[in-house]
């Protein structure tokens, strides 16, 4: 996996937060958007086939079709519900004991491809406390490892990415993707002291150190 300046690669992630009712529940709706310098088939087939996949982000197994299930290794599996290759998908993304649902929309430019990341979950004491970086900082790591990998045409490398995460570039990377986040629940209407709060566990808990207890005001 190819880390060169992967502050620089939070910079070309574009965050929104939103807020909306969801299968009749207040969700909270996160964005992230991204160019990558290669077309939409491929850049496809790098989300969706197991061969690529597991270059660059985890191994897939399933019943992989609209209806079927799929499973990432040792993370989250889920429901296919919709799939218009090359254009967009939509999954359920089922985790720890929650539900969730993720949507990719993929759009050919002229120097490449936009991916537009949805991910929208209901709003729940865990989301109150950590903010949209819980899932955030875990999707801007992801999308650093789909650019490094579509750039190279090589596999990531686990253990290296593993090492980086415990480094000190590391660290400083989840801070600042926590902090841009916080920025980004904070243009959603969160108060800014609460949001930055927010940030602050989301970014100890990604280092691996003590997080800090919520406060009332933190909510």
């Amino acid at each position: 996996m190819t880390l060169d300046n992967p502050l620089d690669q939070l910079g070309a992630v574009d965050r929104a937060l939103s807020t909306r009712e969801h299968l009749g529940r207040t969700a909270r709706v996160l964005t992230a958007e991204q160019h990558y310098p290669t077309d939409a088939d491929d850049l496809w087939e790098a989300l969706t086939t197991p061969e690529r996949l597991q270059r660059w982000f985890l191994p897939l197994e399933g019943d992989l079709r609209v209806g079927g299930s799929y499973q990432l290794v040792g993370n989250a599996g889920g429901t296919i519900e919709r799939c218009d290759a090359p254009r967009s998908f939509a999954i359920t993304w089922e985790y720890g004991g929650g539900v969730s649902w993720v949507e990719v929309d993929l759009t050919p430019t002229d120097g490449g491809t936009d991916l537009v990341l949805t991910h929208i979950a209901h709003v729940d004491g865990f989301a109150e406390t950590y903010g949209p970086g819980a899932v955030g900082v875990g999707w801007d790591m992801t999308l650093m490892g789909l650019h490094a990998h579509v750039v190279s045409g090589e596999a990531n490398d686990p253990s290296a990415f593993e090492a980086w995460g415990t480094s000190d570039e590391g660290k400083a990377y989840v801070t600042r993707s926590s902090e841009l986040w916080g920025q980004a629940d904070a243009a959603d209407g969160t108060d800014p002291a609460v949001a930055q709060a927010r940030a602050e566990r989301t970014a100890a808990f990604y280092r691996g150190e003590e997080v800090p207890q919520v406060q009332p005001q933190d909510g």
